[in-house]
């Protein structure tokens, strides 16, 4: 099988929104690096994927703030470059074009917010005929209020509602230790 791992939206960005937090950083640092790694010594090809909104003037997702670059820990070479404006990677970006120019049948799907960018990306994936493996613990997000209750639900109640959407519907779903094994 022919991989591709999407590195969604780990841009600095982030940084400059009122939600973002440090909690989960170190962990998801880890996972990604050792993930890209094995991507790169298997000659996969590693995909970085960047939220990018001109319509916004005041965002930080905003070409003109300077933040729509990748975060620094990844000090890596990517093999593609796409930019985004909606939740997923596929739309009006030319990625589902270059992914089967390539031969990759199959998406691997890391990044930043695990409930919106990366799950979207890989129902639209799965919809276009790839095969998705979404590694949860190479994802991020933050912790959210549902508005109407005033509920709080943790990252990690976030994480296990995406993995239970998308699990045998939409993707295989793996941990990154269990998936470089």
């Amino acid at each position: 099988m022919n991989k591709a791992l999407l590195v969604i939206d780990t841009q600095d960005s982030f940084y400059h929104t009122p939600y973002w937090s440090v909690r989960d950083i170190p962990d998801f640092q880890h996972n990604l690096t050792q993930l890209i790694g094995a991507f790169q010594r298997n000659q996969w090809k590693v995909v970085k994927i960047l939220h990018s909104r001109e319509d916004v003037a005041d965002s930080p997702f905003n070409p003109a703030s300077g933040f729509v670059k990748p975060m620094a820990f990844l000090d890596t070479q990517f093999d593609k470059t796409f930019y985004k404006s909606v939740h997923n990677a596929f739309t009006d970006t030319g990625l589902a074009t270059w992914l089967k120019r390539a031969k990759i049948d199959c998406v691997v799907i890391s990044g930043i917010r695990t409930e919106q960018c990366c799950e979207t990306t890989a129902r639209i994936a799965s919809d276009l005929g790839f095969d998705v493996e979404f590694v949860t613990d190479a994802t991020l997000t933050f912790d959210m209020q549902h508005q109407p209750s005033g509920k709080q639900f943790s990252a990690q109640a976030i994480k296990t509602r995406t993995e239970l959407v998308l699990a045998e519907r939409f993707a295989t779903v793996h941990r990154t230790r269990d998936y470089l094994a």
